[in-house]
This record gives structure tokens, C-alpha cells and sequence, in this order.
């Protein structure tokens, strides 16, 4: 069975869109990102939300945004904080390290 992915960052530019496309690959995996910000790249939507199986976001800060923010939309999810800096471009080899590593031990 499919496992629906969404990552989630501050702009969805760097450390979201590289998991995005990092796991996007994977078998039985399906995968969505966005970020909280107003000027994202993509703005988190309630229907992402919804369709999300397992929710990633990067720091403690996302997870108390998205609380805040989409509080009613998040019964019965799972959101795990990956714990992840802003300190990385688009598919920088150790954001993607840091991604296969810590992601697949929350995945079936």
C-alpha cells in the first residue's frame, strides 16, 4: 500500500522540495511538499494536509506553526520533526544524507 509523504519547511524552496524529490523515487511511496510561509513556493493547503499520511516538517518551529495554524485538520496525523536547519541548498549531498537517514525508520 501507498504511503502519502508531505514534507514541510519555512519557504518550500530548499530542505522540503529536495525530500520531496528525494523519496518521490521510492517504491509504495507517494510525496507532496510546501512550506508555512506566505511567500513559499508552494503554501501549505488544508487538502495537502488532508491527503498526508505521515507529515515531516523540518524544526520544532514548523510543527508549532502547523499546530496553530491547521489545528482542526490535524486529528490522527502523524507529524514528525526531523530536526533538519536551514542551513542547506536544493539537493545538497548532506541535506540528502540527513534525509536518508532519518526519514525511512518512520516509514512501513
Amino acid at each position: 500500500m501507498t504511503q502519502k509523504l508531505l514534507f514541510i519547511c519555512t519557504q518550500n524552496r530548499l530542505r522540503s522540495p529536495t525530500a520531496e524529490q528525494v523519496f518521490s523515487t521510492w517504491d509504495d511511496i507517494e510525496c507532496d511538499s510546501a512550506g508555512l510561509a506566505p511567500d513559499a513556493g508552494v503554501s501549505l493547503s488544508t487538502e495537502q494536509i488532508d491527503w498526508a499520511d505521515i507529515i515531516f516538517v523540518m524544526e520544532k518551529v514548523h510543527r508549532n506553526k502547523l499546530s496553530k495554524k491547521f489545528r482542526s485538520h490535524l486529528k490522527g496525523k502523524r507529524v514528525i520533526v526531523l530536526g533538519i536547519p536551514d542551513d542547506f541548498e536544493f539537493m545538497e549531498e548532506g541535506l540528502v544524507r540527513i534525509l536518508k537517514m532519518k526519514v525511512p525508520q518512520f516509514l512501513r
